[in-house]
């Protein structure tokens, strides 16, 4: 079972960096996803011509390193096997792309 709480930290967060960057949600979602190493493109699920119009609207995001701290944090997963014994034994040897799923929290 997911953590019902860290969901809604999570949305929370979102909504309030949203709000601050005259953006939507989904557009912060984006950009967040958009602005990890080991993203190279993002599946937008629109359904009609206004959400695709709002999704494609990420693209002019630009989150701070702060926004993007925050969002690291508040939605970091818990590490499940074999995630935590990787982080434990060869963290060292993480690429920037592995480092988006292992870093620890900040």
């Amino acid at each position: 079972m997911r953590n019902e709480d860290k969901l809604y930290d999570t949305i929370e967060t979102v909504v309030d960096i949203a709000s601050a960057h005259d953006a939507s949600p989904a557009q912060v979602s984006l950009a967040y996803l958009l602005a990890k190493p080991g993203v190279t493109c993002v599946v937008v699920g629109a359904r009609k011509d206004e959400q695709l119009a709002d999704n494609l609207g990420a693209l002019h995001v630009r989150l701070a390193d702060e926004d993007v701290d925050r969002l690291d944090r508040v939605s970091a997963p818990d590490l499940i096997y074999p995630h935590w014994h990787q982080a434990d034994l060869v963290a060292g040897r993480f690429s920037e792309a592995d480092l988006a799923l292992h870093r620890p929290a900040r």
